[in-house]
Formats: structure tokens, sequence, C-alpha cells
């Protein structure tokens, strides 16, 4: 990547959807949020961040609710947690033994406690909006997506919004689509197998006016009526891709972590 590259990468905002309450992993999300539950040494969401940040986006607004505090007290914390350091008490100077070279910058914005996920990317709106061009994401899946290429796919096509599509089990978001173009989004079928939302959105600010307020569904209406208006576009990644919605799941990327084979780890080892 060039520096180039890297710079205009860097102007581009990433959100990721960090307020939920993480019901269906109420062992884990009891005591945090599901974005801090930890895949190896580190939470999800640190592993979501790296995929981006390694690919030159580093600039994230985490859309908090649900214990937002354990998330904002992470990245207070970030360096000290990162690395053995020494703090003198006289003046309380800190030393990092290893200061992390993380070049992230991270805005937390608390978007409510009950607030759903399009209200939540609706309240980032004063935000996103004078900016262009934005991404968005979950904090509870990782994959092994080539964001470059997606940004590419996005602005070949002159619409107003891009979903990335996945092929795993039937049990999120259905998408239906002639050659590149949505032409049914159907939120979480019964059965049925094909292509589902695997997150990785990338976004123009025209999106907003498809989002009403804070008891907006993302998934419901907008993405809905954006197909219907053929402004929503599926890029088809066939690579890797899970969430981590069970304890099984975050079982089975645990597995993947510390074989030290996870397919979403792009970056290099620490």
């Amino acid at each position: 990547m060039t520096s180039s590259q890297k710079a205009q990468n860097s102007q581009i905002k990433t959100v990721i959807l960090c307020g939920g309450m993480g019901t269906r992993l109420s062992e884990e999300t009891t005591l945090r949020p599901k974005p801090m539950v930890s895949i190896g040494a580190h939470p999800i969401l640190w592993h979501i961040m790296s995929l981006y940040g390694h690919q030159g986006f580093n600039n994230f607004v985490l859309a908090l609710g649900y214990k937002a505090d354990t998330i904002k007290e992470y990245f207070l914390n970030y360096h000290a947690l990162s690395t053995d350091f020494q703090v003198d008490l006289s003046n309380g100077k800190l030393i990092y033994e290893k200061p992390p070279t993380t070049d992230w910058k991270v805005s937390l914005i608390d978007t409510g406690l009950t607030t759903l996920t399009g209200g939540r990317l609706k309240r980032l709106e004063s935000q996103l909006k004078p900016q262009g061009t934005f991404m968005l994401t979950y904090g509870d899946g990782v994959a092994d997506v080539d964001i470059n290429a997606l940004l590419k796919f996005h602005r070949s096509h002159g619409k107003l919004a891009t979903i990335t599509v996945v092929r795993p089990s039937a049990r999120f978001g259905g998408v239906v689509f002639e050659g590149e173009t949505v032409t049914q989004f159907k939120e979480k079928p019964q059965s049925g197998e094909g292509w589902i939302n695997g997150g990785f959105f990338v976004f123009e600010p025209g999106v907003f006016k498809y989002l009403a307020d804070d008891s907006t569904v993302l998934e419901g209406e907008p993405l809905e009526k954006l197909a219907a208006d053929r402004q929503l576009m599926a890029y088809q990644h066939k690579g890797f891709w899970q969430c981590m919605d069970t304890v099984r799941d975050r079982q089975h990327l645990e597995e993947y972590w510390n074989s030290k084979k996870a397919p979403w780890k792009l970056w290099p080892s620490e």
C-alpha cells in the first residue's frame, strides 16, 4: 500500500456497532459487552479493528450502549494493558517498556442503552455526513475481507450502499440479488440457503434519509427500502467469515486463534 493510499484510507471513518446487549451470549455478556469478549488475549473488537487498521482504515467511531464504560476504560488504559510500564508515584509519570505502535484514532460515542442498530447510526449523522463515504460493521464478527477491494467495488457502482454477503448457515438476514444489484433483503429467514448479511458495509451519506429514529433497525426497513430502490449492491466475500453469537462460536474462534492459523489475522504477528 502506498503512503498516498494509506493517507486516503485514514480519512474514511469506520463505524463499529458496539451497543447491543448480546443476550445470546449471556454467559459472557452479563459482565462485559460482547465486543469486549476475548479471543485469545484480546477482545474481539481489537481483532476487528486490527483487520481494518492493517489495511489502512484506522479512523474508528465506536457506537456504544450497553456497558459503554467498559469499552471506554479499555481504550483509556490501552497502553498500560498492552505492555509493561514503570510509574513514578511522585509525579504520576509513566514509562512504557514497549509502547504499542497502533496508529488508530478512536471516537467513543454513547448512542443510548436501548437504541437499535439503525438508530445508533442515525445518531452519528452529524459526524459522518460531512465526511462522505464511510464504513460500518458489527462488533462481533471477523473475516478475511479485503477492505480495499470492497471499497473499490463500492465506488465502481455509484449506489448508496454496499453490503458484504457471505455463505454460512442460513440464520441471518438473507440477500437476493441479480448480478450485483440487491433486489430483496429479508431479515433472518427461518429456512433456506444462500448468501446472507455478513456486515462490512460501505455507505454514502444518502443512507441517512432511510433512518428514522432510535427504534430503527438497520437490517429491517432501511436495507429493505434501499434494495427496493435498487441502491444496495452486494459484494460477494467467498473467504472466511464467522460471527460470535454463542459460546460455541467463541470457542470456535478461540481454537482458530490458539492454532496460530486464524484466517482473519492478516496483520503481522506482535
